[in-house]
């Protein structure tokens, strides 16, 4: 799926991020709900379970076919801010994050001219063991699953 409405993912390689900025056409608290909620989030996003709510939350997060990983929410501030904290390397998870094999993708939420505008910045890919790859394959797949985003947002009545 491809939205052609708003700009694909970027990598910066000097800082070992990724990045992009939408415009959603939806009130961001719709949209906070819908990145902060397992049950939404799982509509959109990889298929999340969570223990707890606000900062500290621990669970997992998979897609259909792939392994499930350890998540954690890192911060937590409505209706504005979220971030998550995944592990991201190949071989044995530890069962909850690990710090030195994670990296963090922190969504910002502002209100805009006919919704809202969503930035996503994922960090950290320094401190994994294949930081070009992961950023391209981390690229492709902010496009991808912000576009679901989108859709969703946008089409659901």
């Amino acid at each position: 799926m491809e939205n052609t409405q708003n700009p694909q993912a970027v990598i910066d390689a000097d800082t070992f991020s990724v990045h992009r900025t939408i415009h959603i056409n939806a009130p961001r608290e719709k949209v906070w709900r819908t990145v902060t909620d397992p049950e939404l989030i799982s509509q959109w996003f990889g298929q999340i379970t969570l223990t707890g709510t606000g900062a500290g939350a621990l669970g997992t997060i998979g897609w259909p076919g792939e392994r499930r990983v350890p998540i954690r929410v890192d911060t937590f501030n409505p209706p504005s801010e979220v971030s998550y904290r995944w592990c991201n390397e190949e071989g044995p998870l530890p069962e909850t994050v690990d710090e030195r094999r994670s990296t963090v993708f922190r969504f910002t939420l502002e209100a805009a001219s006919g919704g809202t505008r969503l930035t996503v910045v994922e960090t950290g890919f320094e401190h994994t063991g294949n930081p070009a790859g992961l950023m391209a394959d981390h690229r492709g797949g902010w496009d991808e699953e912000l576009d679901k985003l989108v859709a969703l947002l946008e089409h659901s009545s």
